[in-house]
């Protein structure tokens, strides 16, 4: 088959090499039944004298050479079968269009072909009953795999294709978007409408509330798409094959088998923000160690949350080399050879790599496109995986957290950020806007009927918000400690004790089924990429109250026009269909801000018309590994 694949080429004369191996392979088929018919003759006349003796004695040989000449007969129908399939394709190749469908027929043909020949030789040397059982099994045609036999795109239905991935997570996509922007619209008009028109403003209440609902059940359907179409035990096999190649990756770079000579990049882990902020500068650190080669020093003592140290709450991030050892350190960018190199932190870091947030490795990229709606998060997330190992009296802490809390499934994480972000980093959001999209969410559970315990982990630095949500919706269940959330705020967040709680939430909101937050919370995306690394595809498990997501300091954030756009107003960007645009934010009102890179021009554009273009960079394959 490989030689035939060579002769399949690029070549315009591709159907004539084609053509002659067919020919070949119908003369040995031709070859192989006659030689079968002249020893099955042959071996009738050596005994016929036999076989006449058999007639008086019960004629037991000549139901034997009944059953040889059925199975030749079989065999020739088959063959004749074969022949007719054959002529069709021959001539198919032969008119005057000779396109890739017909190509791919033939090569299938020919598959079919060669895995029948090896049954056939297979059966020479098996009992008759079971060569009987052959014959019959091929004499029912096979159905190619593919769209125009009404399967999905894949493999032999194991596999997706990347285009059907890439439509289905579009199209649920976009069906939050059309809401977002039909939504948006209708409340505008109702606003305007006011109390002059009751009539007019319930007729806009009940239209919202029927979109509402078809808009869950559109998202139900694409959920059970997803369950059903035969894609789920690939999807959940690539993402612990692709998870265990970089965990094993990270583990090598790690622990090099000579720590004093090995290269090695110090990261100090006190940067001056909370902790979100500081696990964030440890994983832009450790992407730095993996791009070039480098095993990540991480310096600890003294840290403002835990004076002993990452060491003693977290598992050591190598086991073998914890020590720079006592070669002369040099800044960022130091050069190839320098042994020791200590990175700065992203905000002050020049020059700047490529492969940054938002890039993930080049060769990875085709793998993570296929299966993650956002590759960036998934990427990021697995450096956490990495980092987060708990020791023992963390593990301890976390288990007994959990039971004390009485924290169970299904639970929607939701994570309220007050103090020191309200009024400058981020705005204000009242319990009441968390709790719409969460109701939201329960709903779309229950879009068939089914009918579902409502349950949320609430989170926050304001014991105050865990106590009006338990007052205000005595229908849910409601998980949380206000204690910790008195020990999150401002003035007791650097202690054992609040470390210890910060950590619970985290680690409660990361396993939660489904996220509400602001991204413009470090936590909150802390806990949405630990996230991805619980789930194959966990992209579309959330709901923000503000920002998409980002990483601090990133590269720009890139979508490309797939539709064009032509402005409505002063305030809207023009797109042409390839235009990148450097994204701003999304307004979840069906337009998203940003600037065209070809224009130069900022402003808004409808968010279905542009897609993601996933950022790659060339790093280290860690070969052998």
């Amino acid at each position: 088959m490989l030689l035939v694949r060579q002769l399949f080429g690029s070549s315009s004369n591709s159907w004539v090499r084609a053509l002659i191996i067919f020919v070949l392979a119908w003369a040995v088929l031709v070859y192989v039944f006659v030689l079968k018919l002249t020893n099955s003759q042959s071996h009738g006349q050596n005994h016929q004298a036999l076989a006449h003796a058999a007639v008086a004695g019960g004629g037991g040989d000549n139901e034997h050479n009944a059953r040889r000449i059925n199975q030749a007969l079989q065999l020739l129908e088959h063959t004749e079968r074969r022949n007719e399939e054959l002529k069709l394709l021959i001539d198919e190749l032969m008119s005057e269009q000779l396109d890739k469908q017909s190509a791919m027929k033939l090569m299938q043909r020919l598959e079919n072909d060669s895995h029948d020949n090896a049954k056939r030789t297979l059966s020479d040397n098996l009992p008759e009953d079971t060569l009987f059982e052959v014959v019959a099994a091929e004499a029912e045609p096979a159905v190619p795999a593919g769209p125009e036999h009404g399967q999905l795109p894949g493999q032999a239905g194991i596999e997706p294709s990347l285009e059907y991935e890439l439509t289905r997570r579009r199209i649920q996509t976009n069906i939050a978007e059309i809401w977002n922007y039909f939504s948006s619209e209708l409340g505008k008009i109702r606003k305007i409408v006011g109390s002059g028109n009751a009539e007019l403003e319930e007729s806009i209440q009940q239209v919202l509330l029927q979109g509402a609902e078809h808009k869950r059940s559109l998202l139900s359907d694409m959920e059970q798409l997803r369950r059903l179409d035969g894609y789920e035990p690939w999807r959940q096999r690539e993402a612990n094959e692709l998870s265990d190649l970089v965990q094993r990756r990270l583990h090598h770079l790690q622990n090099p088998s000579d720590c004093a000579n090995a290269r090695k990049l110090v990261c100090k882990l006190n940067k001056g923000c909370g902790y979100g902020c500081q696990l964030h500068h440890v994983v832009y650190c450790f992407i730095v160690a993996y791009a070039t080669e480098r095993t990540l020093i991480l310096k600890s003592r003294g840290w403002r949350y835990h004076k002993g140290g990452w060491e003693e709450v977290f598992r050591p991030v190598s086991d073998s080399c914890h020590d720079a050892g006592s070669s002369y350190a040099y800044n960022w960018p130091g050069k190839a050879n320098t042994q020791v190199l200590v990175l700065p932190i992203i905000d002050s870091l020049m020059p700047r790599p490529p492969y940054l947030p938002l890039a993930v490795p080049e060769d990875l990229a085709p793998r993570l496109k296929r299966l993650h709606g956002d590759p960036i998060v998934w990427w990021v997330g697995q450096f956490l995986k990495y980092l987060l190992r708990p020791q023992t009296a963390t593990r301890d802490f976390l288990n007994s957290g959990m039971r004390k809390l009485g924290w169970e499934r299904p639970i929607v994480g939701v994570h309220v950020r007050r103090t020191d972000k309200v009024g400058t980093e981020a705005a204000f959001h009242g319990i009441e806007e968390y709790m719409t999209h969460v109701e939201d969410y329960y709903r779309t559970l229950e879009i068939n009927g089914s009918s579902v315990v409502r349950r949320i982990f609430l989170a926050s630095d304001d014991a105050r918000v865990i106590e009006e949500a338990r007052k205000s919706y005595p229908q849910y269940q409601i998980v949380g400690d206000p204690e910790v959330a008195r020990m999150a705020a401002v003035s007791t967040r650097y202690t054992d004790t609040a470390l210890n709680g910060i950590i619970l939430d985290i680690h409660l909101l990361s396993m939660s089924d489904y996220l509400v937050c602001t991204f413009s919370s470090q936590v909150c995306r802390v806990a949405y990429e630990i996230m991805q690394t619980m789930y194959p595809d966990a992209a579309y498990r959330f709901k923000s109250l503000d920002d998409i997501y980002y990483y601090g300091g990133q590269n720009p954030h890139n979508r490309r026009a797939v539709i064009a756009h032509k402005p409505r107003s002063h305030e809207d960007l023009q797109l042409k269909v390839g235009d990148l645009v450097s994204v701003a934010g999304n307004h979840w009102d069906g337009n998203s801000k940003g600037k065209n890179t070809r224009t130069n021009q900022g402003g808004l554009f409808p968010s279905f018309k542009v897609v993601d273009k996933v950022e790659t960079a060339k790093l280290p394959v860690y070969a052998g590994v």
